[in-house]
């Protein structure tokens, strides 16, 4: 398995100098031939997309669609216009691939940027499809996220408990998707930026095979993004792995705070994977 590192970068929110670090990895599981997942974490962009499609369509949308917001990063102004105008761009780049041949060809989108109003930044979720956002404040882990699923509108509506939907029929149905039809724009949420914070992005690949405690409990036990983001994959692929896993931590802390014998961090680097296997 690759080494999983830890990159990091300052900002400043109302006159405090906050260190940003996060982490990311990706790998094919156990009963999967191919990896359609993808993630790209870069600031102030950290993402997770779950390919779907007959062939190699899940891994040409996953792909197209990090690609085209690797662009907006790289091009320095990363806001909901930014982030949707690349999304129009992906939906094209998956009807126009040669190989998109399933009219089920798409791929989740969920994550985390900052976003700036004036001085002050604050954190902005985005969602489509069933991949999640969950927090982790004040000891409590949330789903920030709402799934674009079958499943969840069934919850909803009051026609099954959350217990049932983990054995539904349809629990792997979601009903929205980037590529799948035209561009519906992502869910978004806006949360302020505290120090401690800890956001867990990451496929259904993690959540088929770890509840909601054993998420919080490997980031209760390892305060670095990197061996937090190895745990989880380990324990992931140890109870199943029935799917790909990916996952993206992103924490943040006051600097002068930040201890310096922590775990060895690469300052301003990119952690952008395209979906490949780390077995």
């Amino acid at each position: 398995m690759a080494e999983t590192t830890t990159k990091t970068h300052s900002v400043r929110v109302a006159q405090r100098s906050l260190l940003l670090s996060w982490a990311g990895v990706t790998d094919v599981g156990r009963r999967r031939e191919t990896n359609q997942d993808a993630f790209f974490a870069d600031y102030p962009l950290f993402i997770v997309a779950d390919g779907m499609g007959g062939h190699a369509g899940g891994e040409i949308a996953s792909r197209s669609t990090v690609r085209r917001l690797d662009a907006v990063v790289a091009a320095g102004a990363v806001d909901r216009g930014a982030i949707e105008g690349a999304l129009q761009l992906a939906v094209a780049d998956i009807a126009d691939h040669p190989e998109t041949t399933d009219e089920g060809t798409g791929t989740t989108l969920t994550g985390v940027f900052l976003e700036f109003e004036g001085d002050e930044p604050h954190w902005t979720s985005l969602n489509i499809g069933d991949s999640r956002v969950y927090l982790l404040r004040d000891e409590r882990l949330v789903q920030i996220t709402t799934d674009h699923s079958v499943v969840q509108e069934l919850i909803a509506a009051g026609k099954i408990s959350p217990e049932e939907a983990e054995g539904h029929p349809y629990s792997n149905v979601i009903t929205r998707a980037v590529g799948a039809s035209e561009l519906t724009a992502p869910d978004y949420v806006t949360l302020d930026v505290r120090p401690g914070d800890r956001f867990v992005i990451c496929s259904d690949g993690l959540t088929k095979e770890l509840t909601d405690y054993g998420i919080q409990h490997f980031l209760r036990e390892n305060a670095d993004p990197a061996a937090a983001v190895d745990a989880m994959l380990a324990a992931a692929l140890e109870n199943g792995g029935r799917d790909n896993v990916t996952l993206v931590i992103v924490q943040i802390e006051d600097e002068s705070s930040s201890a310096p014998d922590e775990a060895p961090s690469v300052a301003d680097e990119s952690s952008s994977t395209q979906g490949e296997s780390s077995e």
